[in-house]
Formats: C-alpha cells, structure tokens, sequence
C-alpha cells in the first residue's frame, strides 16, 4: 500500500475506509471487517456518524495488530471548546476501545476551534494522538490555525472528487506540508458520477471501472482518499487500485470534467453556517 508522510513523520496509507453513513451497527461492523480482510489499514469514521463502537469491536475481532491499523476519528461541532474536546476526545478512545488515535480531526471550521486545537495538542504531546488535522478548512481558516498554535495541521479532509478539483486548496496544502486528503471521492454518485462517459472510455483502456479511475487519479495526485461501500465486491473493487497508471494524458482529460463548485454545499455560505450553528451547544 502506498503511502503518504505527515509533516511530523507519521506515516498514512493513501487508500482507506470511509464509514459515513453507515449508522446501523451490524453493517458497520460487517463492512470494517470485509475492508480490514480485503487489505485496508486506515479506516476513517467520526463521532458525527455514530459508529465508533461498530468499528473499535470490528478492529478487534479482525485479530490485526493495533499498530497495523490507521484509525481516524473526528471532533463534532457540539464538542467544540477546550473543555468539551478533551471529554469527546476520552469519549471516542472509549467507544473505539483504542488507546491512542491515529489521527484525530476537527469536523467543521465552526465554533471554538482554537480551544480544541489546544486540546487536541495537549492529548498529542502525552501520545494519546498521533497526528492533528482538520476538515472542511478553507486555506484562510488552516492558515489561522496554524500561525496561533503550536503544532501545525498534519491534514485537511476536503470535499474533493473530479468534479470539484480543489486545485487552489491543493497548491496551498503543498506548499505548507500539508496533506490533501478527500471526502466523497465519488460525489455520492451526483452529476451521473458512475455512467460519466469520459472517465468510461478511460476505465475500458485500463479494464477498470469508472470508480476505480476516479480513485486511481487523486491518488497519482498525491490525494488521500477513504472511499466508502457497504457491499463486498465493491469493498474489494475500491482497493484494486494499484496494479495499473492512468498516462498524463489522461490525466489531463480528467481534469476537464472540473465544475469548481462543490456538489454539496459552501462552508463559507452565511446560511450553511447559521445552520451548522444551531448544532453547536
């Protein structure tokens, strides 16, 4: 498995499991299991989608070592604030059945996000977190973070698929040594994702599928991506990735399908964020 490193040495696979979505504790569990079998070491799931115990008892019952296995989980807009982030923190150890995290993430730019930030950095220098970074943080929100704290984002978890490139976001990652990693790989299959007829005609010259080219062009961009499935053959699919280079030619043709808006909503629109407020309590 191919992998990226952080700015403070910690290592990530490329390619993980996203559990979003997955609410019902049985399938949560069957589906982190078919993943963790399939070859999968890095599973992403947040307190947000409540299934941090389907996928802590699925990690256990694999029988692979903790230290082979990536977890990331993330911080809700409710448990923002110095005090609150520690209890949440202490929560998602506890329903995980984990000692340490892997990598913990602010959820949403909202909120008091520098109290958690202090937090977050007080349970990474005792070892309880391996790595901090955030989701959904526009390049201006990340640089705020990171010239008034002390540790620096490992990480930003953005909306990004081949209809909402980010170009911006990712040339600003770079360039500050931060990961670029993505949520909704495939859009939830909006805009036709899956019947899209160019990246089709690409997929037949690799014998690989529309979703497979997707996932395969953000990873040859250096873009990690956790996609999500609950269905065995799709599990497998998705991590069949690494056995074939899409050319730079289609990769270009690939990026001609960018809309640059997201498919979903703006987290600087004035009433996404009055809405994600009411959340905040």
């Amino acid at each position: 498995m191919k992998t990226v490193k952080f700015n403070n040495g910690i290592e990530m696979p490329i390619l993980g499991f996203g559990v979003y979505q997955i609410s019902d504790y049985e399938e949560c569990k069957k589906s982190v299991l078919t993943a963790l079998e399939a070859g999968y070491r890095s599973i992403d799931t947040a307190t947000g989608y409540q299934n941090e115990v389907a996928v802590g008892e699925a990690i256990e019952e694999s029988g692979i070592p903790r230290e082979e296995i990536f977890v990331t989980t993330k911080l809700w807009i409710a448990d923002n604030g110095y005090e609150k982030t520690k209890s949440a923190i202490d929560t998602s150890l506890s329903k995980l059945g984990l000692d340490y995290l892997d990598l913990y993430l602010i959820h949403q730019p909202y909120g008091d996000v520098h109290g958690s930030w202090r937090a977050m950095e007080e349970y990474y220098e005792a070892g309880k977190i391996k790595a901090l970074g955030v989701s959904n943080f526009h390049p201006d929100r990340v640089m705020d973070l990171m010239v008034n704290n002390k540790v620096k984002p490992v990480i930003n978890q953005i909306e990004t698929h081949v209809f909402y490139q980010r170009e911006e976001d990712n040339k600003f990652l770079k360039e500050n040594d931060i990961v670029h990693e993505s949520w909704a790989p495939y859009a939830e299959g909006r805009n036709d994702f899956f019947t899209n007829p160019i990246l089709a005609e690409i997929g037949k010259k690799y014998g690989k599928s529309v979703a497979q080219v997707a996932l395969k062009w953000m990873i040859q961009k250096d873009v990690v991506v956790i996609p999500k499935s609950v269905t065995r053959e799709r599990i497998i699919e998705n991590i069949n990735v690494f056995d074939f280079e899409l050319s730079q030619e289609d990769m270009k043709i690939i990026e001609t399908l960018d809309k640059k808006e997201s498919s979903f909503f703006s987290h600087r629109d004035p009433e996404i964020i009055k809405w994600f407020s009411t959340m905040i309590k």
